[in-house]
């Protein structure tokens, strides 16, 4: 820490890695390079590198990657084998960056690169990390929603008592250390915002603007966000289970008052009551609910530890491009 420290305060030769998981974004990435490479050449005290992981897309993204790393030294290619989700494409990246620095953004644009040195200027305060900050988000409603709800779960599961914060910035920077604790994860549900949070709580924040879409649309549906908070619901914590057994503890207390005041209904205000069968059914899908929900929260945990006894991997990289030249000039 203290080694990092002095090094921040001479920026010599300093390395920036900049990690870009690319999906559906051939007529995009080559923009954001030019913006990288344009911003980084106003601080020339940096060196930089910059990774590109293809998450299996299902356009050209691979082809275009391979051409700018064939014309730029300072890009490397990861070609995943299978879609493996943005977080895992990012392990990949962190695994195979050399940077002091790490700063992860989008492929479409929507991060602004030009504001890269806000966040690491931000370093010099003394944090570990820095997330960009959207006063205006520019995503479909489902996707603010969804953004809002996984802010919501993380600080929930981590005891964050400052709601206002955002802690699931795509777009952050983040010291050696704290990359070097991420990349020791080897389960294959990764899940950032918990890894980032279990590492450090040191995280400082830059309001930025966030743009809308160069082109397309995002690679995220429905489906891939609710599969992501299960990651994130199940992945670090046993909070769910915790508040499983709280349902379970209130729905058994209704139960005990529903009992109650049928009792005292029965016996000294309507001694005629006939037995409610709609109330009794009822009772029995509420509890029935519960108890289905909780098991399958709880074969969710046992399935995830089953994988892992597995050793399902994280990633597959089926090539890469432009690593051998780095390896290279290193020698």
């Amino acid at each position: 820490m203290g080694d990092l420290d002095n090094h921040m305060k001479n920026k010599d030769n300093y390395k920036l890695s900049f990690v870009i998981p690319c999906y559906r974004s051939e007529n995009t990435i080559g923009i954001v390079i030019d913006e990288i490479e344009s911003t980084v050449a106003k601080r020339p005290e940096y060196d930089y590198e910059i990774i590109l992981i293809n998450d299996c897309s299902p356009d050209n993204v691979w082809k275009v990657i391979s051409e700018l790393s064939n014309k730029n030294d300072h890009i490397i290619g990861i070609n995943l084998s299978k879609n493996f989700g943005q977080h895992a494409a990012l392990l990949a990246g962190y695994n195979h960056c050399s940077g002091d620095i790490v700063v992860s953004l989008d492929d479409d644009g929507q991060t602004p690169a030009c504001d890269v040195f806000k966040l690491i200027d931000k370093l010099d305060e003394g944090y570990d990390m820095v997330n960009a900050s959207y006063p205006q988000q520019k995503q479909k409603l489902y996707r603010r929603l969804g953004s809002d709800l996984a802010r919501k779960m993380s600080n929930y599961m981590f005891d964050i008592k400052d709601d206002s914060k955002d802690n699931g910035s795509s777009f952050f920077v983040a010291k050696r250390f704290i990359i070097d604790e991420i990349i020791r994860y080897k389960n294959p549900y990764p899940y950032m915002g918990g890894l980032l949070l279990r590492t450090t709580r040191n995280i400082g924040h830059v309001l930025v603007e966030h743009r809308s879409r160069i082109e397309g649309k995002s690679g995220y549906s429905f489906k891939s966000l609710v599969s992501l908070w299960m990651n994130g619901f199940t992945a670090f914590s046993v909070k769910p289970l915790q508040l499983g057994t709280y349902v379970g503890f209130f729905a058994s207390l209704c139960g005990i008052l529903f009992a109650i005041i049928t009792v005292v209904r029965k016996l000294w205000i309507n001694p005629n009551l006939e037995a409610g069968w709609s109330s009794t059914i009822s009772v029995i899908l509420f509890v029935g609910g519960i108890i289905m929900m909780m098991l399958g929260l709880i074969g969710e945990y046992v399935g995830r530890i089953y994988i892992c006894i597995n050793n399902s991997p994280q990633y597959v990289i089926k090539e890469m491009t432009g690593y051998k030249k780095v390896e290279d000039k290193d020698e």
